[in-house]
């Protein structure tokens, strides 16, 4: 626990530093098309102040600096809302840039770099239990399953999880949520003596396991189809299906600022939510379409098998809600792992908690 928050602390000194060297607008340039040696944040990240349509609305806009924690479609409600003019439509302009971690996401709250992040909502408790000036609220849960898939070097006829027993796993940094997930997958289906690989960096570990590196890989997409596009992974299992219901990803910002902008929190909410609605109505071209900005050279009938992953594990839930029972898992897992110490667990949710905005979606005004 000291070492998840000790870290915390450290980046968000390092982004006070660096938030006064301006919008760094690095994170905004066009990069490489997405590839097995790219993790799913390193795709094309498009001008994402504005929708299509920004330069021919009049009204004014409220701009938001907002930090999402990798690029993914696990996190489509959220490009949906973007490219739509979801947000437009609510006054909003969001200023978007990657974090490469929940982290620091968090750390960029407490700097102020960020107003507000998408992030594990995990990091919530951590900031919360380091009894600092300011603590996270989480406000909106856009996520109810983990967005990971695993992967094998070789095609498997048939797979139970104790087949990992033995063999290499190329995963996620220590305390992250997907390996979090992973590790209670393994303790659950008694796949005992697995030995995961937590020491290569995101963007490196889809190239690593292409190199031949690991008899297994766990992935977000689009960066999973990829691989088993170009032949050189075969699709297991979703980790989101084998342990459950699990609050991977919310939406935070500080106390502060929902306190001081509790319209810009409501009229965020707003826009995510349309975002999710859509995607369930829309037509897998309109989806692929929409997507496309923000994953400049992935194929069309990647961003699509990608979606209907994601559909099929039940990822995005049609309220956006935070429950008793969620967090519940949410802090067991923590103990479970080690990053939560038992007598550290929050009685009342309501401490780093607040789904007043997910309750007034829709509602008149």
């Amino acid at each position: 626990m000291k070492s998840v928050t000790s870290l915390l602390l450290a980046l968000a000194l390092l982004l006070v530093a660096a938030g006064c060297g301006g919008n760094n607008s690095g994170n905004n340039e066009p990069s490489a098309s997405p590839s097995p040696s790219a993790s799913p944040s390193e795709s094309s990240e498009p001008s994402a102040s504005a929708s299509p349509s920004a330069s021919e609305s009049p009204q004014q806009l409220t701009k938001v600096k907002f930090s999402e924690v990798i690029r993914s479609i696990f996190y489509a409600p959220h490009y949906v809302a973007m490219s739509q003019g979801f947000f437009e439509k609510q006054g909003l302009e969001v200023d978007m840039n990657t974090a490469q971690g929940s982290d620091k996401g968090a750390a960029a709250l407490i700097a102020g770099t960020a107003d507000i992040s998408m992030v594990g909502p995990e990091t919530a408790i951590y900031i919360h239990n380091q009894k600092g000036d300011k603590t996270l609220k989480i406000f909106y849960q856009l996520t109810l399953k983990d967005g990971s898939f695993l992967l094998s070097r070789e095609k498997l006829d048939s797979f139970k999880w104790t087949d990992l027993t033995g063999k290499k796993i190329i995963g996620w940094r220590p305390g992250s949520a997907p390996q979090m997930v992973m590790n209670s997958t393994l303790i659950k289906e008694k796949a005992e003596g697995a030995d995961v690989v937590t020491n290569i960096a995101a963007p490196a570990m889809a190239g690593a396991f292409a190199s031949g590196q690991g008899d297994f890989i766990q992935l977000f997409e689009p960066v999973a189809s990829t691989l088993i596009k170009e032949g050189k992974a075969y699709y297991v299992a979703s980790l989101g299906e084998a342990f459950g219901k699990f609050p991977e990803t919310s939406y935070v910002a500080t106390s502060d600022y929902i306190a001081k902008n509790p319209d810009v929190i409501q009229r965020f909410a707003n826009a995510v939510s349309e975002g999710t609605k859509w995607l369930s109505t829309a037509s897998d071209e309109e989806i692929a379409k929409a997507l496309k900005p923000f994953f400049d050279g992935t194929p069309d009938d990647i961003i699509i098998q990608s979606i209907k992953r994601y559909k099929d594990q039940d990822t995005w839930p049609a309220k956006p809600e935070l429950t008793a029972e969620q967090f519940e898992t949410l802090q067991s897992v923590l103990i479970e792992n080690g990053v939560l110490k038992p007598e550290e667990k929050l009685g009342d949710m309501s401490a780093v908690v607040d789904m007043s905005f997910v309750n007034k979606i829709g509602a008149a005004g």
